[in-house]
């Protein structure tokens, strides 16, 4: 059977930042040690119900690096016992303000070799709208610790369509990027979600409107690739060799375990998630997974959306060995008015999206998977 991709969610941060919309709650020591033995006990579960290789493991929050190193090296130990992680990615998710040079020596040798970290911009009165703790010297330090500790594989978030963002304040935050020479990027446009201080507070009147946001997220992609960095999906770019594998298997319908409230998996042809529940979490005992059937997953649309997120797009052989003859031509032939109009191209069996379709996917993936 093919690995998995094992995905652990922290749900622990100093403080909420008004936009965000993730299961995350205050860092308090007792708790994250009884949750630390929890995510133990669950991945011995998981592993006697499916027992599978992991390639990938990745800590996402929440803030993970709040976890501690001592917390997360018997993570990594754990499930390297029990899914035969060896050589494989591990991230871990960071605010660079929350992880020390030393945190980051123990994790590379407990096995993580790659480091997120959520800059979102290098403009200062960006940042402070954010809500954003950290300091462009945190950054700075953060990933030169990264390096030192032996962690080349480092990826920066950028967020687009801020208010006052323009093109010059992004192109700050980009050149500072470039300036750090990392291998990865995530540009993300802001969304405000619903019940978040954001939303709350109408945020979205200071924000650029959808013409302004779209002339944003266009300029970023033209510059990161005029920089190096290669657009492999909606929101990554990365310098060949150093996109996100744990992503990947997402973007391509591959199976994945997720542990952890509000984490999700794929398993089997069904789907699963835990409720956003931190305590119903910690109750759990013994074999019982404690997670909620989400329905069948994998279809052959599923995985057509989820291959269109990329810029490799949808090719018609791959579908056709992985469907058993089906060779995705309806897709083919609804998606041509879209080629039309600039939206998505072929090229031999493939169907992609341009950059400028990116940003109506949504409601093209909507016409022509229906």
């Amino acid at each position: 059977m093919e690995p998995v991709g094992l995905y652990l969610h922290i749900p622990f941060c100093r403080g909420k930042c008004p936009y965000c919309d993730f299961y995350s709650l205050p860092a308090e020591e007792e708790r994250m040690e009884r949750y630390t033995r929890a995510l133990c006990a669950r991945m011995e579960a998981a592993a006697a119900r499916f027992p599978r290789r992991a390639a990938t493991l990745y800590f996402g929050g929440g803030t993970p690096s709040l976890l501690g190193a001592e917390r997360l090296c018997r993570l990594i130990s754990c499930a390297g016992q029990l899914f035969s992680l060896r050589g494989g990615e591990i991230t871990l998710e960071a605010n660079p303000g929350a992880v020390t040079a030393q945190e980051l020596r123990e994790l590379s040798a407990a096995g993580v070799n790659r480091v997120s970290l959520g800059l979102q911009s290098a403009a200062e009165e960006e940042t402070a709208f954010l809500g954003r703790r950290h300091t462009l010297q945190d950054v700075e330090n953060a990933v030169a610790w990264c390096r030192a500790a032996g962690v080349e594989n480092i990826s920066l978030d950028l967020m687009l369509g801020l208010p006052g963002q323009t093109r010059e304040t992004l192109g700050r935050s980009i050149g500072f990027c470039a300036a750090l020479e990392v291998p990865h990027l995530s540009a993300y446009l802001l969304k405000i979600e619903p019940g978040t201080p954001f939303a709350k507070n109408h945020a979205e009147r200071l924000c650029p409107d959808e013409d302004e946001q779209a002339e944003l997220y266009l300029f970023a992609a033209e510059e990161l690739e005029r920089r190096g960095w290669k657009q492999y999906e909606i929101s990554n770019f990365a310098r060949p060799g150093f996109e996100g594998r744990h992503n990947l298997t997402y973007w391509d319908c591959r199976e994945y375990l997720g542990l952890g409230p509000a984490a999700h998996s794929f398993l089997e042809g069904k789907r699963y998630f835990y409720p956003r529940d931190l305590e119903g979490f910690l109750a759990l005992s013994g074999p019982e997974m404690g997670w909620v059937e989400d329905g069948p997953g994998g279809s052959r649309e599923e995985y057509a959306m989820l291959r269109l997120r990329l810029a490799e797009g949808l090719r018609r052989r791959d579908a056709s060995a992985r469907f058993g003859g089906w060779d995705a031509g309806e897709i083919f032939c609804r998606a041509e008015p879209y080629v039309r109009a600039g939206l998505m191209a072929r090229e031999d069996d493939r169907l992609f999206f341009t950059p400028r379709g990116f940003l109506l996917s949504n409601s093209v993936l909507a016409r022509i998977l229906e």
